[in-house]
């Protein structure tokens, strides 16, 4: 285990766990949790054996509630004569990703943590959160957060949030497409275990793979992505974990995967 001030980063069998540990700040972001999350996240993919990342925020009270406004200058400073933002080159990072990302939320998420949801492929969050985009109230908008949430939610409800800066329930974000599952807290652990284990039984290439092509053809017109995806699946066809998919479906049994 790698333990810092701001993040634990921690292997649970084939699940890596990234845990904000700023429990008494609502797990808020500064750069040492900017730091440790993208720090987990290279970890998590020098590691063979890791085939999924866990997200989330140590205690019960919030997954992450925005930025650190105690020291609100620091917060939103920039260094002018770096083109890049900390915060913003996470984002990146995780949507360059090849290894799937669950977001376990089990308590508030508002402002930079949504960023945080929104950079994650699947969500699993307990019926009482509550979650938000409050930037309008100090002065500033969801600038960053916006790149990713605008291809998730619909447009309507994304206007609402960012321009309103009012809260709404998990049910609410469920129905926006941002969670997938909302259960109760006593049941939230086991359910992103359930969704770890649909995940890590399945092939690590296909996957791998699969996650390049989503990003790749996100932009793409129907033309440009049907014709990189037909190459896609011939080249995918080619690996030991299809030969051996497809073998093991004929013999029917469980796949053993080389991950090659």
């Amino acid at each position: 285990m790698t333990d810092t001030d701001s993040v634990i980063c921690e292997r649970r069998g084939q699940a890596f766990w990234i845990t904000i540990n700023r429990p008494d700040k609502r797990n808020a972001i500064n750069a040492g949790v900017v730091a440790g999350i993208s720090r987990g996240y290279h970890d998590a993919h020098d590691d063979k054996k890791v085939r999924v990342i866990v997200l989330t925020g140590a205690g019960d009270k919030a997954f992450c509630a925005g930025a650190d406004l105690q020291n609100s200058g620091a917060a939103f400073a920039m260094e002018f004569s770096r083109p890049n933002v900390d915060y913003a080159d996470l984002l990146r990072l995780s949507q360059n990703a090849t290894k799937p990302a669950i977001a376990r939320v089990g308590g508030v998420c508002m402002a930079g943590g949504m960023g945080l949801l929104c950079m994650t492929d699947m969500a699993v969050a307990a019926d009482h959160v509550i979650f938000g985009l409050p930037e309008v109230k100090v002065g500033v908008f969801p600038m960053q957060v916006l790149s990713l949430l605008q291809s998730i939610a619909p447009r309507r409800l994304v206007s609402e949030w960012s321009l309103t800066g009012e809260p709404f329930d998990a049910r609410t974000a469920q129905a926006a497409g941002l969670l997938n599952y909302v259960v109760p807290s006593a049941e939230l652990d086991a359910k992103v275990d359930w969704l770890v284990n649909r995940i890590i039984d399945k092939s690590p290439t296909a996957i791998r793979r699969g996650k390049y092509a989503m990003r790749a053809i996100a932009s793409m017109s129907f033309d440009e992505s049907i014709a990189y995806t037909e190459s896609q699946i011939a080249l995918l066809a080619m690996t030991e974990d299809a030969r051996e998919g497809l073998k093991a479906f004929g013999e029917k049994r469980k796949p053993s995967w080389s991950g090659k």
